[in-house]
């Protein structure tokens, strides 16, 4: 391997063009033979394009492995599937491993790839019949469907109460005959063929082989065909977590990183396929495709504790059950019945516990939420990894316009907002600055977006750089948060590659001063900051032992780490100012829905969801729950204006809703 050292110096960059590079990044780039690239249209950042509407709601889900999205997308996809809205998977690997199929208690049977891989798309097959509120055993449809550039995928099809699932096969195989595993190579390498897995039963009986721009354009494609309203991802850049050999190879982890090898890449070649179905459908004047992107830890629910309560839990367990199935069932398929080692009571006996938490690599309330020269709410969000706005059509009114564009992708999904004193917004952005295989750069850089004037237009988008130094921690930055002083000052922060915080300040003057860590313990990303009465800034978040805290001592003062000694929480705690000057928390400890408070908010604020999934609402001091309706991505946000509390969520179908419940409670 060859490393290449990029400029140390700091830098402000307008993105009008290319993606820029994030300050200080080390590069690296494989020292082989290069093979020609195909050139494909690239990100273009610049604000203004159409934007596609009127398409139908519609998840695709884009996996390693069968059932990665049972264990690290559910409950989110059995919420929007029950809600619903229909559903196609996507599987880039054949999930053989080692073709061993053994059933807890039985004999090790003889290896058999093509039969494990039949068992485990069985497997799914039962799983999402039950999901669709089907005998397990229900037939489907299955065939072969012709991908962009020719090559075939088996896709299997069950449809029910106007809802359908679709699976699709691409069984690359997991293992190269010199023992790596395969899609990381193909990320990695040049020149790499990588051959499929022929599953026992499949009507698709041919062996085929994809390169890397052919599985980015497999991908791409099928976006293009089906036109999903959400993408749901692995995670793409998982912690650094350097745990022992032994756990790591029991984990099957990654050397050095918190997730299986094929998620990463599985994950790398998905949003490489975003970006590219982007460029495409703009290339020459198009509409960007209306969709919403959300990507979930893996083997991260691993080392942190976990979030979901017991009954959703067992809930999430029960739809891996029918996965597992047992070499006992006539099912009818030749291969086998399921994953046998997942079957039973597994899940929830499984030490590593990934059942036990539903994590997102970029948590935080989407939309973010401002008010326009009317007082009619303005909605922030990422459509077709680009800033969009919405607009309240007329205040109080509940009603959206269309989205308009503000450019700046490739954007992660959620958005940073600040409101300066004199009324004007400002946007943090995570993008994905450069995002290629073949030992390319893959580069992530903080940028924000300046409204020029109150409730109006917007300057060009500006970076911000990267608080880290080499391009492989530059690539685990959480989500930006921001939060404006009394004084005038913002002050930006975001999670780190060492899982603590860092934090850039602009002045009241307009400028900013230069990252800077604040130390402290391991957290999780999903900060929680705000301004106290007294003016003085506090962060707070989860870490493995207590509620960490970064605070002010005065106004104006740097932040210093601490511990608050609260109980471990399961997921970010909630901080509110309180009238005395400090501040309130409500935090959600591990594996339970009970609340534990530290003072005595009143709210507003937003307590997650309840077991089944619905928006809650601290105010005046009662809880209250969203009504049923559509169906919540992620984190919702709240507005508490002069016409009272508004709660603004993105749905399955990308558009904002809207939720003003009364304030005489």
């Amino acid at each position: 391997m060859s490393t290449l050292h990029g400029s140390d110096l700091p830098r402000r960059v307008l993105l009008a063009g290319l993606g820029a590079t994030a300050a200080g990044l080390a590069l690296t780039a494989c020292s082989v033979p290069e093979a020609p690239r195909r050139k494909a249209p690239q990100a273009d950042p610049l604000p203004g394009k159409a934007i596609s509407a009127g398409h139908s709601r519609l998840v695709m889900q884009i996996m390693a492995h069968p059932d990665d999205d049972l264990y690290f997308m559910n409950p989110d996809t059995q919420r929007m599937l029950d809600g619903g809205t229909s559903l196609v998977c996507v599987y880039t690997t054949g999930g053989e491993h080692t073709g061993v199929n053994r059933a807890p208690g039985g004999p090790k049977p003889p290896p058999d790839k093509a039969a494990y891989s039949s068992a485990r798309h069985q497997g799914l097959r039962q799983a999402y019949a039950t999901l669709l509120g089907l005998d397990r055993f229900t037939p489907w449809q299955k065939g072969v469907t012709t991908l962009r550039g020719g090559h075939l995928a088996e896709i299997d099809t069950l449809a029910a109460d106007g809802r359908k699932v679709e699976l699709i096969f691409l069984n690359t195989a997991m293992h190269l005959s010199f023992g790596r595993l395969g899609l990381p190579t193909l990320w990695q390498s040049r020149g790499l063929n990588l051959r499929t897995v022929v599953a026992e039963d499949s009507p698709l009986q041919k062996a085929q082989a994809y390169d890397y721009d052919e599985l980015v354009d497999a991908l791409t494609g099928l976006m293009s065909t089906y036109r999903p309203t959400v993408v749901q991802t692995l995670d793409p850049d998982p912690d650094i977590q350097h745990s022992p050999t032994a756990a790591r190879i029991r984990d099957s982890e990654q050397p050095g990183y918190s997730d299986h090898a094929d998620h990463t890449a599985t994950a790398s070649f998905s949003w490489a396929a975003m970006i590219r179905w982007v460029a495409e459908s703009t290339r020459d004047g198009g509409d960007v495709p209306a969709f919403v992107a959300t990507a979930f830890r893996g083997y991260y629910n691993r080392h942190w504790p976990k979030n979901l309560p017991a009954a959703v839990m067992r809930q999430k367990a029960s739809h891996l059950v029918p996965y597992g199935g047992s070499p006992a069932w006539s099912c009818g398929n030749p291969g086998g019945c399921g994953d046998y080692g997942v079957g039973g009571t597994a899940p929830v006996r499984n030490k590593k516990g990934w059942v036990r938490s539903t994590h997102y690599r970029y948590p935080g309330p989407r939309p973010a939420l401002g008010t326009g020269p009317g007082g009619g709410l303005v909605a922030y969000g990422v459509l077709g990894l680009r800033a969009v706005r919405w607009r309240e059509t007329s205040p109080g009114s509940g009603q959206w316009s269309a989205p308009d564009d503000l450019g700046g992708g490739p954007l992660a999904p959620v958005l940073g907002s600040a409101a300066l004193k004199d009324g004007r917004q400002l946007l943090f952005g995570l993008r994905f600055d450069t995002l290629a295989g073949h030992g390319s750069h893959n580069t992530r850089e903080i940028v924000v977006l300046e409204q020029r004037t109150p409730g109006g237009e917007f300057g060009p988008w500006t970076g911000l750089g990267n608080p880290e130094t080499t391009a492989d921690r530059g690539r685990r930055l959480g989500v930006p948060v921001a939060v404006a002083a009394p004084d005038g000052q913002v002050h930006l922060f975001v999670r780190n590659a060492a899982q603590g915080i860092s934090t850039r300040i602009r002045s009241a003057a307009g400028q900013w001063g230069p990252w800077r860590s604040l130390g402290g313990g391991q957290v999780q990303d999903g900060l929680s900051a705000t301004v106290d009465t007294a003016g003085r800034v506090h962060v707070y978040a989860a870490g493995r032992d207590t509620v960490h805290e970064w605070t002010q001592s005065a106004p104006g003062r740097p932040l210093t780490p601490g511990l608050t000694g609260l109980p471990v929480p399961g997921d970010s705690p909630v901080a509110l100012p309180a009238p005395d000057g400090t501040v309130d928390l409500i935090l959600r400890r591990p594996a339970t829905s009970k609340l534990t408070v530290v003072g005595r908010p009143e709210g507003p604020a937003l307590l997650g969801k309840d077991d089944r999934g619905q928006v809650q609402l601290l105010l005046n001091g009662k809880v209250l729950t969203r009504p049923e309706g559509v169906v919540a991505l992620d984190g919702p946000t709240l507005h508490d204006g002069p016409r009272g509390v508004s709660v603004v969520g993105l749905g399955p179908d990308a558009r904002p809703w809207l939720w003003r419940p009364t304030r005489s409670v």
